[in-house]
């Protein structure tokens, strides 16, 4: 005969609820305020008290996918912190990824961007603000572009010259990000120009893998913190979704160099 506990089960999937303890318990005292056994119940007599509970009590529904949020949120956030520690090494230290502010510094923070990206644009004066108040503040910028063929275009020409003139990359990197207009491999030829550098100077760079080992490296990377857009951040051992600002910036970064982690 079915039990209680696979009629409830099938009813919490249908619901798609956390709380499938809580129907547990509920549909228990239901029977044992009637001095009945489980055995006692058919699955139409299970589903009808179920149904019943949950018309009476709607408010059930709610908190149960409220807790079913609360726990895939958790889980998720978990999953994150075990991809950062995981990844550490590439994430903090890679040989192809840039490194801005003070090489030394005692706190890394770590941004993902797209030069096609309005929020990076806007972010980007966060970022300068923080390392320019921040002496032991480190900066690595990972090239992730994810809206369209132009992103990855500009990104490769911004691995060419963070191959052949590092020194250099900063200036072409805010030339390109502030520009008006689509990122592609044009603009940012024409970015890398208006520093300086001619096509030819990264003629061989931009024939080799390294953009494409590169990107490909930060793919990955953002795949395992499930990352979803740009700008995303990591400071200390948290990811940060999104154009959060400098002031929420700067309190984690204090923070973890204060406290070892983003909250004290």
């Amino acid at each position: 005969m079915t039990t209680v506990h696979a009629v409830i089960s099938s009813v919490a999937r249908r619901l798609k609820a956390a709380s499938l303890a809580t129907l547990i318990a509920l549909t228990s005292l239901t029977a044992s305020s009637s001095l009945a056994s489980a055995e006692d119940f058919s699955k139409s007599d299970i589903e009808t008290i179920v149904r019943e509970y949950l018309v009476s009590n709607p408010e059930v529904i709610r908190e149960a996918l409220e807790e079913l949020d609360r726990r895939e949120k958790a889980a998720a956030e978990a999953a994150r912190l075990q991809a950062v520690t995981d990844s550490s090494d590439i994430l903090f230290n890679s040989s192809r990824q840039v490194v801005l502010g003070n090489p030394q510094g005692d706190v890394t923070m770590v941004e993902f961007f797209d030069y096609n990206c309005g929020y990076c644009k806007r972010a980007h004066g966060d970022m300068i603000r923080l390392m320019e108040e921040d002496a032991n503040l480190r900066v690595v910028l990972k090239e992730f572009p994810v809206l369209g063929q132009g992103s990855v275009e500009a990104a490769q020409v911004a691995v060419a010259v963070n191959d052949v003139a590092p020194e250099k990359y900063e200036a072409f990197h805010e030339a390109l990000l502030l520009q008006r207009g689509q990122a592609n491999r044009a603009s940012a030829l024409a970015a890398a120009k208006s520093i300086g550098l001619e096509e030819a100077d990264l003629a061989s760079s931009l024939a080799g893998d390294l953009a494409g080992q590169t990107i490909e490296e930060v793919y990955t990377l953002a795949n395992r913190l499930g990352l979803t857009g740009t700008p995303s951040y990591v400071v200390g051992d948290e990811v940060i979704m999104g154009a959060v600002g400098y002031d929420e910036l700067k309190q984690k970064i204090d923070a973890t160099r204060n406290c070892g982690q983003t909250t004290c």
